[in-house]
């Protein structure tokens, strides 16, 4: 095993490391403990995995100027952010040296450790955010380069309550900011009423993709105004003067577990300045002072997505 200086300190017990073309180690894995010294507190890298809850892992990896790029911690640890002290196992760093994205926990999930044993580590955390105190369960907090916090993502079941441009709304899933500290999305835990350019329309996202809160359905502008939405309830009659119009709506899928349970697909609705698009598709882009808008309520609604096929 080898030693390898670092502007953090030295690590020891290094057993394997790559390079990058300029000679500069790209990252490492260390056998041994190690206590390195960060702008954000002591932390040791993680050298072994101590049950099956943790990823063998190269735990450490840097930028090609040396300074550090992701590091997996041996044990959580209170680090200091911009937010305030965060647990962390697992930390990343933009290239300014600044941290990108703290993970409280870094588990391995498999048949044997689920999301559901993960979570029963989790512990609720208190922090400081444009939206002001929140307190849940996190995954993931997420910064600028400038320190600023720019997402928070939630563990499932978990809700925070925050005030939006559009009133005091019950949050899942996750919330993200502008730089500046607007709110720029977040997930309904239940269905909305918005007031759009092409009138109002109930917003909800029953199926919202993905594992972080860095984007959600429900989008404003920097001014508070809504951006974007996902609704499953209301079909958009979109014409011209003298014209029947297209009819944009929900689609309907099978359920994962039969054909015979049939779920919504939510649509997605985005507004640019005089605009309107529907499905994200630009096809389905039309002027809001040229067309006529009409929001119809869904009669025949498919159910909720259901996982569990027991």
């Amino acid at each position: 095993m080898n030693s390898v200086v670092t502007r953090y300190g030295t690590l020891s017990g290094v057993e394997f490391r790559s390079l990058f073309s300029n000679g500069k180690m790209d990252g490492c894995l260390v056998g041994v403990p190690n206590l390195l010294k960060t702008p954000y507190g002591e932390i040791v890298p993680q050298y072994e995995a101590e049950d099956m809850g943790r990823r063998t892992v190269k735990p450490l990896y840097f930028y090609k100027d040396g300074s550090l790029k992701s590091v997996a911690l041996q044990t959580q640890t209170l680090i200091t952010t911009p937010i305030g002290p965060f647990p962390a196992e697992l930390v990343t760093f933009h290239k300014n040296g600044n941290i990108k994205r703290v993970f409280p926990l870094d588990g391995k999930l498999s048949g044997f450790w689920t999301w559901q044993n993960e979570f029963a580590l989790a512990e609720s955390t208190e922090f400081d955010s444009p939206a002001g105190k929140l307190t849940a369960k996190i995954i993931s907090v997420q910064f600028y380069e400038s320190g600023a916090l720019k997402s928070v993502t939630l563990w499932p079941g978990q809700v925070i309550s925050v005030a939006t441009p559009v009133g005091v709304i019950s949050v899942r899933k996750g919330i993200s900011f502008y730089e500046s500290g607007q709110i720029r999305s977040f997930e309904p835990l239940k269905k909305i009423e918005l007031h759009t350019p092409i009138g109002r329309v109930l917003a909800y996202d029953n199926e919202p993709n993905g594992i972080h809160g860095d984007i959600n359905s429900v989008q404003f502008a920097l001014d508070g105004s809504i951006e974007a939405l996902s609704t499953v309830d209301h079909a958009v009659l979109v014409s011209l003067p003298n014209d029947s119009g297209e009819i944009f709506r929900p689609g309907i899928k099978n359920n994962v577990c039969g054909d015979e349970r049939k779920v919504s697909v939510p649509m997605k609705v985005r507004f640019g300045k005089n605009s309107v698009v529907f499905h994200e598709n630009p096809g389905f882009s039309f002027e809001l002072d040229k067309y006529r808008f009409e929001i119809k309520t869904l009669v025949e609604k498919a159910g909720e997505p259901v996982y569990s096929c027991g």
